[in-house]
């Protein structure tokens, strides 16, 4: 069918989709030249109906298809939702909810980490995904039939792949797991860029307090420009040149435009003197306000061996249970389990507790051990008393 290019005709759509007990999502669109996202196609499905809407045409009212996204009693189904829902967030000013992500679903069921929707398609659907028309500048009029029925394919395998991963997870009491992930992506601050803290997403090069408040003033003048006039922050200022501006504070023009990636030219107006303000800014930063660096965690002597041990247990166990290890732990959260026994971390908490974690600690206090099966190739976990554990010190704690 045509795409949805007329607001009377998208209010019937919608009317129509707000009886069923879900809706599968998908979205389209371009952010190249622009710090928000441009919304070019919207596709939606119903168990019955799937249609492609048209934002870019003249006159298009989005407010029924906001009104579906918010609608309390209809499961909005996306496929890695983040980006889709930091769309709806900046036009609608709400996250749709309440909303599923079969990604996050995939990695509880087994599929790995972040799989892509071509492979759940394939597995669940059976479906073979046409990729010809990935690369589309989906913000062109008008567009082909093919396109459409590509962009459409997002949502209708779709279907298939919620229900199936639902049974699934619903055979093995794991809908439960999902509920952490899900309150992250209907959080609207996962979307939100403070400017204030828009220096976070560097990696800056030094440690001083000068630099590191230099440097926060300035990432928050490049954030709060390219926000308003809707370019992408790394077209305002690159981040190696905030850098060495932040490295080195000008004073002044001639000593602003010396810096690598900025000519005379750009300096000598409104965006120089912005620059230079937000570099006197970071110098006169109270010194509570200056940012501090990222505290960087050394492990006790002696640990290493226990991460080690530790990672491998994760992937034995998540492995055997049909998890994706990046959903249970990472490497920060094995490093502080190995430190503390009371770490403040996920897998210490709930059914990662109850499928990782005490198993964790366990093996890291000798209650546990890891060895071969017979076949000498699989790992098996093997009960121990204390007592046959004996506390052998490393070459290192010998030292």
């Amino acid at each position: 069918m045509p795409m949805i290019a007329d607001s009377a005709e998208l209010a019937a759509f919608c009317q129509r989709l707000s009886s069923a007990p879900y809706i599968t999502v998908d979205t389209e669109f371009m952010r190249e030249k622009t710090y928000y996202p441009q919304l070019c196609l919207v596709q939606l499905a119903g168990p019955d109906e799937a249609r492609a809407v048209d934002p870019l045409a003249p006159g298009m009212d989005l407010a029924p298809l906001f009104d579906l996204l918010a609608n309390t009693s209809v499961l909005k189904v996306f496929h890695a939702a983040r980006q889709d829902v930091e769309i709806f967030l900046h036009l609608s000013g709400a996250v749709p909810t309440p909303l599923f992500d079969t990604q996050v679903a995939a990695m509880v069921c087994g599929f790995g980490d972040s799989v892509g929707y071509e492979t759940l398609a394939s597995q669940l659907a059976k479906a073979r995904i046409d990729k010809s028309m990935r690369f589309t500048d989906w913000s062109l009029r008008p567009l082909t039939e093919k396109q459409i029925q590509y962009a459409l394919a997002d949502v209708t395998h779709l279907r298939v792949a919620y229900e199936k991963l639902v049974r699934k997870m619903e055979k093995n009491g794991r809908i439960g797991w999902l509920s952490e992930e899900m309150a992250e992506l209907a959080n609207p601050c996962t979307y939100r860029t403070d400017p204030e803290n828009a220096w976070k997403r560097l990696k800056p090069r030094s440690s001083s307090p000068k630099f590191l408040a230099v440097l926060k003033e300035l990432a928050a003048w490049r954030e709060r420009e390219a926000q308003e006039r809707d370019i992408p922050r790394q077209r305002m200022l690159r981040d190696e040149t905030l850098m060495e501006i932040a490295a080195h504070h000008p004073s002044g023009v001639d000593e602003l435009a010396r810096t690598r990636g900025l000519g005379k030219g750009m300096v000598e107006g409104r965006m120089g003197a912005a620059i230079l303000d937000a570099v006197q800014r970071g110098l006169k930063l109270p010194e509570d306000q200056i940012p501090k660096p990222p505290e960087r965690v050394e492990l006790p002597r002696g640990l290493g061996p226990v991460v080690d041990l530790l990672k491998v247990l994760l992937k034995m166990k998540c492995d055997a249970q049909g998890v994706a290890s990046k959903l249970v732990a990472n490497s920060a959260d094995i490093e502080a389990i190995a430190a503390d026994d009371n770490a403040n971390v996920p897998a210490l908490h709930g059914w990662r507790r109850d499928l990782f974690g005490e198993d964790a600690l366990a093996l890291k206090h000798g209650r546990l051990a890891l060895g071969f099966c017979t076949d000498g190739r699989k790992l098996r976990l093997v009960p121990m008393e204390p007592a046959e554990a004996p506390c052998v010190p490393s070459p290192v704690e010998l030292d």
